[in-house]
């Protein structure tokens, strides 16, 4: 049995777990989420638990592999606690069948540590959490899979 150096590309191949506890933190998560797609059914609000999760499908944007096997999706789970209200804006949460896309994640500081989760939604929707405290978390959940599309968004047209 022969042993070998792990290459640096095999060290991305590892799952994402992470948190975020200020806006600079959930600007790393925005960028991982960016045309994240998820079904309106995979949003939670817990408000007992003052929590609000989403199991969306991530477009792997760290992956450097993408050129030997393709780009991917993972499912991943994001979490925001201490969550005290949700609304939305553009979204028809009756209509079961609908795909949304995420384009941005965001917190819009108030006073003493309260604020505001921005979650920006492609066409116009928008999900607000009102929190006593920025905490969020993103943790991948499945294995990477091949993206249906079998291509990277592209945003430059």
């Amino acid at each position: 049995m022969s042993q070998q150096d792990a290459r640096f590309e095999e060290g991305r191949e590892a799952p994402l777990n992470l948190g975020a506890m200020d806006a600079e933190d959930l600007q790393v998560i925005s960028a991982l989420l960016q045309d994240a797609v998820f079904p309106i059914t995979e949003m939670s609000w817990l408000p007992r638990e003052r929590r609000f999760a989403l199991l969306l499908n991530r477009f792997r944007w760290e992956d450097t592999g993408r050129e030997r096997h393709g780009p991917e999706r993972v499912r991943a789970l994001l979490v925001i606690d201490n969550v005290l209200h949700v609304s939305s804006h553009g979204i028809d949460r009756n209509d079961k069948d609908t795909i949304l896309s995420l384009l941005s994640v965001t917190f819009e500081p108030g006073a003493e540590g309260v604020g505001r989760v921005l979650l920006t939604l492609a066409g116009d929707g928008a999900i607000r959490l009102d929190v006593e405290a920025l905490e969020a978390a993103l943790r991948d959940v499945t294995r990477p899979y091949r993206a249906p599309s079998g291509k990277a968004p592209d945003h430059t047209g």
